[in-house]
């Protein structure tokens, strides 16, 4: 019987997992692998809460198929397996950042094996739309257009895998430093909250702050596949155009990686430097009660509402004035879902220097507290000094030992558009 590796990366599932599925239908003894990459976890994206959120994901499933974990290089962990099986293929889920790209570039010129890719991250493949004569979609209501006429498709059975034999290798201690209010990693974890989500939460999403998936954990490290949650959630558009957005991010970074980094559309910005302010931001003191609820919700969870990550990273970029690399910096620190794609592609629009059609756009945060949390609930939920306050939307509030603004919005917006020569 020929042997296959199917090499797992950010796609921790057994549901709906186009690579293992294709291994098993293939009739051959499937030997799923996961590297821990020595790349990544020596490098800064090796945060305490992601190294732990992946763990806990590798962990449960080992429950459900015989995982090898080994640790090293990836490219070269895996050709060491393949050579000491025989393995007739190596499968694996298709990925779009710079890294991952060479990863499986290595890998082809490597291997004797045939590498098979195989869809999994995305619900549509990075390359399957683009505008004639371009690329990638530079805007997001035209890729929206193109990407819901396409069918989803049904999800994949989950898979049932016999041992194989291979010595499984070992799991490290999760890491210190953790959010203390962290999320648990893992599919089981993650089919538990997209079944309430489902049955309890889907008919009042928009509604408010309270209302959200926090799913995003899990559909970054493949524990859920972004197409069954998209099925799963069709009877609400609003939502799967939340999900659309992965797919739309992950298109421009596959065709242009360097925006992980450099500005999608430079807008010649002359930053400002000022480390008192940042670290005001970092610590949710700034004296704005839905960007400090924000800041302080990713310290206790690594995770933040997105409404509150617009808000907050404009805040940042535009009243502080602070490069988006510094935010997205910050974010990849603390962030379960800290996706490359995701990330630099949020942080680039609110900066103004990636796809959003209004690069002048400020979220003012009162204006935003007054309308999304116009009862105070998400924001005396994270800032401890406002709970005995009933208004809570007002910058400057009588409580003593809550900051005063640490700058005026409306003299910091005129500043910012003059910055910008408008």
């Amino acid at each position: 019987m020929r042997t296959s590796v199917v090499l797992l990366t950010r796609d921790l599932r057994a549901h709906d997992q186009p690579a293992l599925s294709a291994a098993v239908a293939a009739g051959e003894r499937v030997v799923p692998l996961f590297v821990l990459d020595e790349g990544i976890l020596e490098s800064s994206f090796a945060a305490p809460n992601r190294v732990g959120f992946l763990l806990e994901s590798l962990a449960d499933l080992r429950e459900r198929i015989p995982l090898v974990v080994r640790s090293g290089d990836v490219v070269a962990e895996t050709v060491k397996l393949v050579e000491e099986l025989g393995a007739a293929a190596v499968h694996l889920s298709t990925d779009v950042s710079a890294y991952a790209q060479a990863r499986e570039g290595r890998l082809r010129s490597q291997l004797r094996a045939d590498v098979l890719g195989h869809g999994g991250i995305t619900i549509v493949p990075p390359g399957d739309l683009a505008p004639a004569g371009k690329e990638h979609y530079e805007v997001f209501s035209a890729y929206w257009r193109s990407w819901r006429a396409l069918p989803l498709g049904e999800p994949l059975f989950a898979v049932e895998l016999t041992p194989h034999g291979v010595e499984p290798g070992d799991l490290p201690n999760l890491p210190s430093g953790r959010s203390p209010e962290v999320a648990r990693g893992g599919e089981s974890e993650g089919r538990r909250r997209l079944e309430s989500w489902v049955s309890d939460g889907l008919a009042g999403y928009g509604a408010g702050m309270s209302e959200t998936s926090r799913l995003s954990p899990y559909l970054h490290f493949g524990c859920l596949s972004a197409r069954e949650v998209a099925v799963r959630c069709s009877s609400s558009e609003a939502f799967v155009r939340q999900v659309c957005w992965r797919d739309y991010y992950a298109q421009i970074l596959a065709s242009r990686p360097e925006t992980a980094t450099v500005d999608l559309r430079p807008r010649g910005d002359e930053w400002v430097d000022d480390a008192e302010a940042l670290e005001a931001w970092k610590a949710g003191r700034t004296g704005f009660p839905l960007v400090d609820a924000g800041m302080r919700q990713l310290a206790r969870e690594g995770w933040m509402h997105n409404r509150a990550r617009l808000v907050t990273a404009s805040f940042l970029t535009k009243d502080l004035g602070i490069d988006w690399r510094v935010g997205a910096q910050h974010f990849y620190d603390l962030l379960l879902d800290g996706d490359v794609a995701q990330n630099a592609g949020n942080w680039q629009w609110v900066a103004g220097t990636g796809t959003d059609a209004r690069p002048y756009r400020v979220f003012n945060p009162t204006a935003q507290a007054k309308k999304l949390d116009p009862e105070g609930e998400y924001i005396r939920r994270y800032v401890d000094e406002l709970t005995a306050i009933a208004n809570t939307s007002e910058p400057g509030l009588l409580a003593p030992d809550y900051p005063a603004p640490i700058v005026d919005h409306a003299e910091a917006v005129e500043r910012f558009r003059q910055r910008r020569g408008r």
